[in-house]
């Protein structure tokens, strides 16, 4: 070989390498992009995770809080239930009571009427 070949294929290599160094930072620069672009996809992916969070803790304090008031309302129809049975216990007495009272006005105002004949 002579100088002038050794020459051009020394100076083939550097392009070479100079062309494959370019190519390797366009992937790089490439890999890069790709890779804040994945960053800032979790940053927001996260965000809305983090928000729905919230939203679902808040609603299920209000389900819970929900939950107490019906609990509270079931105590109170069954104490209304109650307080109605009462009544009606004591409307029952009470009737038999004023049965009991209308036979006997019915008798005394039927010894009356006989004790005036």
């Amino acid at each position: 070989m002579n100088t002038n070949n050794i020459t051009m294929m020394i100076s083939q290599n550097w392009g070479g390498q100079e062309m494959i160094s370019a190519g390797v930072e366009t992937k790089i620069s490439r890999l890069e992009s790709i890779v804040e672009q994945i960053g800032e996809a979790v940053l927001s992916t996260t965000e809305t995770i983090e928000r729905l969070a919230q939203r679902v803790d808040a609603l299920s304090v209000q389900v819970e809080a929900q939950g107490k008031q019906v609990q509270q309302q079931g105590f109170q129809i069954f104490a209304l239930c109650d307080a109605v049975q009462s009544l009606a216990e004591a409307q029952q007495d009470s009737l038999q009571e004023l049965s009991q009272l209308t036979q006997t006005v019915d008798k005394i105002v039927s010894l009356l009427q006989s004790s005036d004949q």
